[in-house]
C-alpha cells in the first residue's frame, strides 16, 4: 500500500522578504506543494475507503 506523503510545512513569516520580487515567491511553492498534497490526500483517502471491507450490517 502506498503511503501518504507529509503535508508541506508552511513558511514562517521570517522565510518571505516580502518583497514581491522573488520568482517565484516561496508562498507560491508552498501553495503550490499544498495543492499537490491536497490532491494526493485526496485519491489516497479515496483508494483507502474502496479497500476497506464493508462493515456494513445486512439485513
Amino acid at each position: 500500500m502506498k503511503s501518504l506523503p507529509e503535508e508541506p510545512e508552511k513558511p514562517l513569516r521570517d522565510d518571505c522578504c516580502g518583497g514581491g520580487s522573488c520568482c517565484p515567491c516561496i508562498w507560491d511553492v508552498y501553495y503550490d506543494k499544498l495543492a499537490k498534497w491536497k490532491e494526493a490526500k485526496r485519491e489516497f483517502d479515496e483508494l483507502n475507503n474502496s479497500e476497506s471491507p464493508n462493515t456494513g450490517a445486512q439485513e
